[in-house]
């Protein structure tokens, strides 16, 4: 039997989870299939509901249809409750689990850039740019690792609403606060557009970082952003944004075709030429 998978969105002409799903079903030589599927917000409920007689197994869900995923799902793992948005749907039976797989993704590029021990090398602190959808899950994927985190953003009600997340690990933080606090940062994470390419770059002097400090940027278009330029200039760790989207996309994998597969070289040179191409 052929094993249907999918990925939603509007517009989802951008998204690069069939290669890299189509990576693993024919490195694998599973019988299977995966689809990109444009669907416009006012229809999404409709498709959703329609997903246990669909023949699916399941699929990935992204822009603009996480947070309405998150409301529609039967059931939802511990994680995607906390996060309050779904990217990953398993169709069990009559019923839809959802689940949220950015958190894992980011820390398993973590242990893969860093090292296993990269939260005690780090001094188990984190400073985290940005209060977005894709902060929140950042934050909760650094508590899991056991990590105390503080949270910067321009709004800082945004701040100190994802702060309430957990607020005996995580503390909000005044955006004009942000270089005196790099002094004592170990992990600092940018979730912000800031670097993204049409948009200006993160304006930080990273200078007060420790020795032992890696920077991460989840952008990943481009590839080497002016922050993690920076940071190799200065000696330190840097990892890009694209292992938390080669990683995020393992757990969905297994769910739907039964193989937990690896991000191997081979696939991330298979991204990284698309995103040379376009």
């Amino acid at each position: 039997m052929t094993a249907r998978a999918f990925v939603v969105g509007h517009p989802i002409r951008h998204s690069r989870s069939p290669l890299i799903h189509g990576h693993w079903l024919a490195e694998h030589g599973l019988a299977g299939t995966y689809e990109r599927l444009d669907v416009a917000p006012d229809d999404f409920a409709a498709f959703f509901r329609a997903l246990p007689a669909s023949g699916f197994a399941g699929g990935n869900v992204t822009i603009p249809h996480k947070e309405a995923a998150f409301r529609l799902a039967d059931s939802l793992t511990e994680r995607a409750k906390k996060i309050g948005a779904v990217n990953t749907l398993i169709v069990e039976g009559d019923r839809v689990r959802g689940d949220n797989t950015d958190a894992p993704g980011f820390i398993a590029h973590l242990d893969q850039s860093l090292g296993e021990g990269w939260p005690e090398r780090t001094g188990g602190t984190a400073l985290v740019l940005g209060a977005g959808g894709a902060a929140r899950a950042i934050v909760v994927g650094l508590v899991e690792r056991g990590m105390r985190v503080r949270v910067a953003n321009r709004s800082p009600e945004r701040a100190r609403a994802l702060a309430e997340l957990d607020p005996s690990h995580v503390e909000a933080l005044a955006w004009e606060a942000v270089p005196a606090a790099l002094s004592e940062t170990g992990l600092l994470v940018n979730t912000t557009s800031l670097g993204m390419a049409g948009h200006p770059p993160l304006a930080l002097d990273l200078a007060p970082l420790p020795e032992r400090a890696a920077v991460a940027d989840i952008v990943y278009v481009p590839l080497e952003t002016p922050l993690l330029a920076a940071a190799r200039a200065r000696g330190l760790a840097a990892v890009d944004g694209l292992g938390m989207l080669l990683h995020q996309a393992v757990p969905g994998f297994f769910a739907w075709f039964g193989l937990r597969p690896e991000v191997t070289p081979e696939l991330r040179e298979k991204i990284v030429a698309d995103l040379v191409a376009r």
